[in-house]
């Protein structure tokens, strides 16, 4: 069991937490979430005994074994396998004794020592290793062939993955996660669900990848207000609760204004008159002795929207027998030198086309959102372009492209060098960028904050076609939602990657796949990807791509869609058959309660209005006189009926809400 006491932490004068207490059960796997700079790090620190508490304490059992994610990666020669295997330390230590015992000169204490290692090694299932670790690297996107190559080749995304191998390799009873799909494709991130889904510890993962944490964690921890809240349930479930938790927040806060104010209406009214002089005392003590409810505030929403495209050519762009890929010179000889990473693409982009692009890291995604973005030319073929065609272009290495000397203010007037200043800081303030920050260079920036910079430059210039390759790293929940949103909203055609499955779902209404050097349409959805992945990729089924059906010849006229397959031993019309039979089940189910529903609001609107008219009526001064008396009893009574009710019908409805996002789950 995790355990924080009354725990306070400070960083520098800004204090993250305070107070703040907490239990966790062995087994629990917790999503922490909270806004950037909320202290979700400095928790993991403290976890890790690198920081501690200015108060309280923190206490779990001494004989856990921990495992985490290291954040440097020196650029060694070893092997990438054997580096992933050192996240073992205690096997290691085992190997290297008994390389040190079978140095030495044999006697009886050294023979009874090395069979002493021998058995270690054995429930350390040490003749395993070699397998667990390549499973591990090639669920993470490695080639058998990269697995022997030394860990200083490979970029800052893979060494991070190889951290990432470490952490998983080791043996443990806590795991410690921090946005570890940062540098992961959608194909790893499934592997890296289905490899956690079976974890035996105790499992924190901090992440803003929502569908990641529904699939995972059936605790939530919320840092809030210098608090930790305690959520049962997902990532879903915990915005439920929320949600319900702040509508029952804000009618206690409006039913205490309310009594607020009547108190002070009768103190008001009656504190000068000596027959009442005694209840106005007594009022006056009961107001200042009533304790103001602070409202449960959600974070700050943030929103932005697509600006209509000024033109809508179609089709925008037709590629016909294009070779994509890179040409290179050498320096020497000036010889050029082609090589192909998707071939034969026959392909057009129609107006208003949303198109999700699926496929392993490295199968050529990029290489394809940069051949249609012009960034790199076709090797063979011919591609042409709609007249009016805006490209907006979000590539992965986006924030790294800005200038970051200068501010987001020079930035935009870069690309927009008539417009007045103050329509280009406007538009900045839109994308959470105001006062000084505008005009401020981005070098101390957040990688969110610069990754807004760079939405906000491709919004400011109205495309026809958005091509993003994960335009949701750096982004925090938030930021990531209110992009959703815009995306979902635009009017021009889209093409994304993309390992926020919650993006692509609300965003996309087709994909396409990169596989096997050819661009192919996939006829399923995201789960049926998830499907294909777990029975082919991942070794639980054949390698090969099930064709099924004809390619829709505008887009593919040369190629078949790859099918998700169906149910084994169940075909493809009794499976749909199924479903529809499960869609009428959950309509059956739903009817009554939104029948329900729906008379609870109408009894709901009848008792607010008639509130609203008691209230009007008492706010009346005159209903306060002698002559009065016996309509004020009534109006009194009604009132308090009517508050009453409201409250019942209130919580029948929050519990009818959520029988049906139960049943939407």
């Amino acid at each position: 069991m995790i355990r924080l006491i009354n725990v306070s932490l400070m960083r520098g004068i800004k204090p993250l937490l305070e107070q703040a207490d907490l239990t966790l059960n062995p087994g629990d796997k917790i999503g922490l979430i909270g806004a950037n700079g909320a202290g979700k790090s400095s928790l993991f620190a403290m976890l890790r005994n690198e920081l501690h508490p200015d108060q309280g304490d923190i206490d779990f059992p001494a004989k856990w074994r921990m495992a985490y994610v290291a954040q440097e990666t020196p650029p060694l020669e070893r092997a990438a396998l054997d580096y992933a295997i050192d996240g073992d330390v205690n096997l290691r230590k085992l190997q290297a004794e008994l390389a040190r015992l079978e140095g030495l000169p044999d006697s009886h204490d050294n023979g009874i020592a090395i069979g002493e290692v021998y058995s270690a090694l054995a429930d350390a299932d040490a003749y395993t290793v070699q397998s667990r670790g390549e499973q591990l690297l090639l669920g993470l996107g490695f080639s058998l062939d990269q697995m022997q190559q030394p860990v200083a080749s490979f970029s800052g995304g893979w060494r991070m993955r190889l951290n990432l191998a470490q952490a998983l390799m080791c043996p443990s009873d806590l795991l410690l996660l921090d946005e570890p799909t940062n540098h992961l494709d959608l194909d790893a991130i499934i592997w890296l669900e289905d490899w956690l889904k079976r974890y035996a510890g105790t499992l924190i993962i901090i992440s803003h990848d929502r569908d990641f944490l529904d699939e995972i964690v059936n605790v939530v921890v919320h840092i809030d207000e210098r608090k930790l809240k305690r959520y049962s349930g997902n990532y879903s479930g915990f915005e439920r609760q929320r949600a319900a938790q702040m509508t029952l927040a804000a009618g206690m806060i409006e039913k205490q204004q309310r009594k607020k104010a009547h108190l002070e209406s009768f103190i008001e009214r009656f504190k000068a008159k000596a027959s009442k002089a005694r209840q106005a005392q007594s009022r006056m003590k009961a107001l200042a002795k009533m304790e103001e409810l602070a409202p449960l505030r959600a974070a700050a929403e943030f929103s932005f929207e697509f600006r209509e495209p000024l033109s809508a050519p179609n089709p925008l762009l037709v590629m016909e027998d294009v070779n994509a890929g890179y040409r290179s010179e050498n320096q020497d000889t000036g010889a050029i030198s082609e090589k192909t990473i998707v071939h034969g693409i026959n392909f057009s982009l129609q107006i208003g086309q949303r198109i999700g692009l699926l496929g392993v890291n490295g199968a050529g995604k990029s290489t394809l959102i940069k051949t249609i973005a012009g960034e790199l030319q076709p090797l063979t073929g011919e591609s042409t372009v709609g007249k009016g065609l805006t490209i907006g272009y979000f590539a992965q290495h986006q924030v790294e492209m800005l200038r970051h000397d200068e501010s987001p203010l020079w930035h935009l007037a870069k690309i927009a060098p008539t417009t007045r200043e103050q329509e280009l800081r406007n538009f900045l303030g839109g994308f959470n960028f105001p006062g000084t920050m505008v005009t401020s260079p981005i070098a101390p920036f957040s990688g969110g904050e610069k990754a807004r910079l760079a939405l906000a430059l491709i919004v400011w210039q109205r495309p026809n076609l958005l091509l993003l390759d994960e335009p949701t790293n750096h982004l925090d929940l938030e930021t990531r939602e209110a992009l959703t949103e815009a995306l979902a909203q635009f009017e021009g055609t889209l093409v994304v990657v993309s390992h926020d499955r919650h993006l692509l779902r609300a965003t996309t209404d087709q994909f396409i796949i990169v596989a096997d050097g050819k661009l192919q349409p996939f006829d399923g959805d995201l789960d049926d990807y998830k499907d294909w992945l777990l029975q082919t990729k991942m070794g639980k089924g054949t390698d090969v791509l099930p064709a099924a059906g004809k390619a829709n010849k505008t887009d593919f006229p040369t190629t078949s869609p790859i099918a998700p397959p169906p149910a084994p031993g169940v075909d493809k019309r009794e499976q749909k058959r199924l479903e529809a039979e499960q869609r009428q089940r959950l309509s059956a189910q739903r009817k009554p309660l939104e029948n329900k529903l729906k008379k609870v609001e109408e009894q709901m609107a009848k008792r607010n209005a008639q509130k609203a008219d008691v209230d009007g009526q008492l706010a009346d001064s005159t209903i306060y006189d002698a002559a009065n008396k016996a309509k004020l009893k009534t109006l009194l009574a009604d009132q308090a009926f009517y508050t009453k009710d409201l409250e019942k019908l209130e919580g029948e409805w929050l519990e009818l809400q959520e029988q049906l996002e139960a049943l939407a789950a």
